[in-house]
């Protein structure tokens, strides 16, 4: 496999028999540039639990030029016509296109997620998205004229994209590409624990000829090097996705320069099974959810709620779909669960689920570390969970799912409702009485009877979950300023 860094200057080292690769340089104002200071963090496969690559890690100074080379190269980018720009993003679509296995190859060894979801997924995810974001763009007008004033759209300037582990290529994607047809300039800071798949992002922003400090990659801690990418006096909008209390610090940070902010933040997402509907359908709606990449997403589907007469019927299910995953190798094509995506994240999922048995929830189906090499535990479903434990409030990001039974629909809704997050949830049951529930719930989609969202849909939350939406024209109109010139 190949990772990345190409035209970065990589050295590899042995180490006990492993090739390490240390990449030396970032991407910035259209070249690999060398780093001020020699700073390197490691990245670990977790499923191996061995370093695979030392990345430089970025220094106030490098940052200045990133964001320099960005604030530069924005009055050009911003005046080109719409057509000009999105020919750009086309051409870098094809390279993702013509590299798409490379990419998988490295989301698997760094995030440990099974090849499966990967190649069928997380690629493909970033491609249909692209391709949504192109097509909606052919339609989306700069230019109206309402009374007496012609009404402009235009870029922001220069965007500060933070992105997260979980889907390292796609969170990039789903701020670069509507930033960058929009008009603004970006620089990205991936998470510390998935910089190989960001440099390699930043190989095929070479490949397709953005102009110079148009799309800027830069590698480094978020506490650190994230924080002062978003604090700076020239970042314009700050775009990013993680975790609530992060994403708050990083509001407050905005404000002193009254920055605009994107978030896209946590979710404790509930599914309602409705009585009449399908169990198997709803069992695998939620259960995918908290499977699929290690339930290392913010929209999983981790509250069941189901009619407390039929909890039998569903913890039966959940057994019988349960019985059928395969944890190991994400690397093998058979493996459904793969490795947290690192020891910290593995001790947050163990320390939950210890939390949870003590909380006097009931462990059906796993609860234990696995006795293997890398960041392993077993897929988990606690019942007699009630919405007030904090396995039922707080996010867990890992494959864990709680059952909660309910009397009447009016208590499953309030249940759904009684959180603080509203990014996702689902209902199962009978058409027309599904969509009735899902239009009372708080939360920024819902999923009818197992359907799944298309490229083009809003993606984002209410409450605590963000503020903004990705995908198609609602992602790009968080990226636009609005000017009125009155005649």
């Amino acid at each position: 496999m190949t990772i990345c860094g190409k035209r970065a200057t990589v050295k590899e080292v042995k180490r006990g028999g492993l090739k390490v690769k240390t990449y030396d340089k970032f991407f910035y104002d259209g070249k690999w540039q060398t780093a001020h200071a020699q700073k390197y963090a490691e990245v670990f496969n977790p499923t191996t639990e061995e370093v695979i690559a030392k990345v430089i890690q970025a220094d106030h100074a490098d940052i200045d030029q990133a964001v320099a080379s960005a604030k530069k190269a924005f009055p050009a980018w911003n005046a080109l016509k719409p057509s000009e720009r999105a020919e750009y993003v086309k051409k870098l679509l094809a390279r993702l296109e013509a590299r798409k296995q490379e990419v998988a190859d490295t989301i698997i060894a760094e995030l440990g997620a099974s090849r499966t979801f990967v190649e069928n997924g997380q690629v493909p995810m970033s491609i249909k998205e692209m391709s949504g974001f192109l097509e909606e763009f052919e339609q989306y007008a700069f230019e109206e004229e309402v009374d007496n004033a012609l009404v402009l759209k235009e870029g922001y300037g220069v965007v500060a994209c933070i992105t997260p582990w979980n889907y390292p290529f796609n969170q990039i994607q789903r701020k670069l590409t509507p930033a960058l047809l929009t008009g603004n300039t970006v620089v990205v800071k991936p998470a510390s624990d998935t910089p190989l798949t960001a440099l390699l992002y930043a190989e095929l922003i070479e490949e397709a000829g953005l102009p110079a400090g148009v799309a800027n990659i830069i590698t480094g801690s978020g506490g650190d090097a994230g924080q002062y990418l978003a604090d700076h006096e020239d970042v314009a909008l700050v775009s990013f996705t993680g975790s609530t209390e992060v994403g708050k610090t990083l509001a407050k940070g905005a404000a002193d320069t009254v920055k605009k902010t994107v978030l896209e933040l946590g979710g404790k997402s509930a599914l309602i099974y409705l009585e009449g509907g399908d169990c198997s359908v709803a069992v695998k709606a939620a259960a995918s959810t908290v499977l699929d990449n290690q339930g290392q997403t913010c929209s999983a589907l981790t509250r069941l709620l189901v009619p407390e007469s039929e909890l039998p019927k569903v913890e039966a299910e959940l057994k019988s779909y349960y019985d059928q995953v395969v944890v190991g190798d994400p690397a093998d094509k058979e493996t459904r669960v793969g490795p947290m995506v690192s020891k910290n994240q593995l001790d947050t999922v163990l320390d939950y689920i210890e939390i949870g048995k003590n909380e006097g929830a009931k462990v059906l189906i796993g609860g234990e570390a696995l006795s293997r090499k890398g960041y392993y535990v077993q897929p988990t479903v606690f019942t007699e969970v009630t919405n007030d434990m904090r396995i039922a409030q707080e996010e867990i990001f890992g494959p864990v799912l709680v059952v909660i039974t309910y009397q009447t629909v009016e208590e499953a809704i309030a249940i759904a409702n009684d959180s603080i997050y509203g990014l996702a949830g689902g209902v199962v049951g009978p058409e027309e009485e599904a969509v009735s529930v899902a239009r009372q719930l708080r939360t920024g989609n819902v999923l009818i009877n197992g359907a799944s969202r298309g490229p083009k849909v809003p993606f984002g939350g209410y409450k605590q979950s963000g503020i903004g939406r990705e995908n198609g024209r609602y992602g790009l109109d968080d990226y636009v300023e609005i000017k009125a010139i009155v005649r």
